[in-house]
């Protein structure tokens, strides 16, 4: 959620930096409310001393000669006018502040200046790559094709698809134990060598986790709601409840920054990508990702950005895929991103990079938002932290990486060495 003190400070300026992201800010209408808050509050405290030099007339009339219960009576009739008046106006300036907090729980982050301008994905600027392409001598399969011809355990849709509809994978035998090779081979790299602190969190939140990470209001039509007594949603990326595990606390600056690393399968409903990607793992209902979350202070953000953006990085590089980093335009960031990089893995055989990981920097955005603050030790009072948040990978399309990088003209796929201490040796899956 955005400064309400900058929006009313300079208003014009952070309406032409949302344009950027194609946004038009309706700075009249917000200034429309807050001109009927500030009415709203000098009516209440103008009431306020009404009553309060009021309920002091009782000596005054006392003194003039009215009898002392009449005086009193009089009083009393006025305080019970004024409380009437006081209530309405109370209530009025209260919704008003609940539009407010709506108004602005609607408008998406500032890109920060460095945020190329753009429309969508096109427009995204490469930072870098690493590797380079993988060339095959025979025509590459894809890793539909590839998973569902192993003969010791496969991956199979059709059977996914009877137990719960498109976008849905089964996997067996050393498919699916390659996947788990995969979480825990990422869980390892990030907790020993990167020094995240692994979590375990719940994979059902409620609406306040996810108005803090910025997915409600806007975006519930992305979710899987519960149909139960309490309000619960399936998690969309960890990013809901890790993130959320700082609301409405003030964090010790001796425990800044903070550093997570978390596993949690993740839900989607994939609302407007009909058509899109429909063959196979790259965009499902249901997918595995290891997640990593930053909290840190202000002046840490920008370089906790690009570590953690390297952490990503790093998983692909032990496994020899091949990528490349873009920054993101306005246009196709994140609602509530100020800043993300894109990084992208090649598949072979699409001929192109497709994204893997969204390394992002919300500022203290979603921190407003679930009031997530540090101490400061210079000032000694709380301020709100910066978060930020990555995949450090998702694991499905990692899977569907390895398979198509390392396939072989047979049919097998080569274990990146990286997994074969995960996966008891075995070098190939055939």
């Amino acid at each position: 959620m955005l400064d309400i003190r900058a929006l009313r400070q300079d208003g014009d300026a952070i309406r032409e930096a949302l344009k950027k992201r194609g946004y038009d800010l309706d700075l009249a209408g917000f200034e429309s409310l807050d001109a009927r808050r500030k009415e709203a509050d000098m009516r209440s405290q103008d009431l306020q001393a009404q009553r309060k030099k009021a309920s002091k007339e009782v000596g005054e009339l006392i003194k003039s000669g009215m009898d002392v219960d009449a005086a009193k009576a009089k009083v009393a009739e006025t305080l019970k006018t004024l409380d009437a008046e006081l209530d309405q106006e109370v209530a009025r300036a209260k919704a008003v502040q609940e539009e407010i907090r709506e108004f602005l729980m609607g408008v998406p982050n500032v890109p920060v200046d460095e945020v190329p301008a753009g429309n969508d994905e096109d427009d995204n600027v490469e930072v870098r790559q690493w590797g380079t392409p993988t060339e095959l001598s025979f025509t590459a399969k894809d890793h539909v094709d590839l998973g569902e011809a192993f003969s010791q355990g496969h991956l199979d849709f059709e059977r996914a698809s009877k137990l719960s509809g498109a976008r849905f994978a089964v996997m067996s035998g050393q498919l699916a134990r390659l996947h788990r090779a995969l979480i825990d081979f990422m869980l390892d790299t990030h907790a020993v060598e990167h020094g995240y602190q692994e979590l375990y969190v719940p994979y059902l939140v409620g609406p306040e986790a996810l108005r803090g990470t910025g997915q409600l209001p806007k975006f519930e039509e992305d979710l899987f709601k519960m149909e139960s007594e309490r309000e619960l949603y399936l998690i969309p990326t960890a990013e809901v409840p890790v993130t959320n595990l700082a609301a409405d606390e003030i964090l010790e600056a001796d425990s800044m920054p903070r550093r997570y690393v978390c596993h949690t399968p993740c839900f989607r409903s994939e609302a407007g990508s009909h058509g899109k990607d429909t063959r196979g793992m790259i965009r499902q209902h249901q997918f595995e990702k290891v997640e990593l979350v930053q909290l840190v202070p202000a002046d840490q953000s920008d370089q906790a950005l690009e570590d953690l953006t390297g952490h990503a990085e790093a998983i692909l590089q032990k496994l020899g895929l091949p990528y490349r980093v873009v920054i993101l335009c306005g246009g196709d960031l994140g609602f509530s991103a100020a800043k993300t990089y894109d990084i992208e893995v090649w598949l072979p055989s699409q001929g192109r990079y497709r994204e893997i990981s969204s390394c992002s920097s919300f500022r203290d955005y979603q921190a407003r938002r679930m009031q997530a603050r540090w101490r400061n030790p210079e000032t000694g009072k709380p301020e709100l932290v910066h978060t930020l948040n990555g995949s450090g990978l998702a694991v499905g399309r990692t899977l569907v990486a390895i398979l198509e990088n390392y396939q072989n003209e047979d049919g097998s796929v080569t274990v990146p060495e990286a997994l074969r201490p995960y996966m008891r040796g075995l070098e190939r899956l055939s």
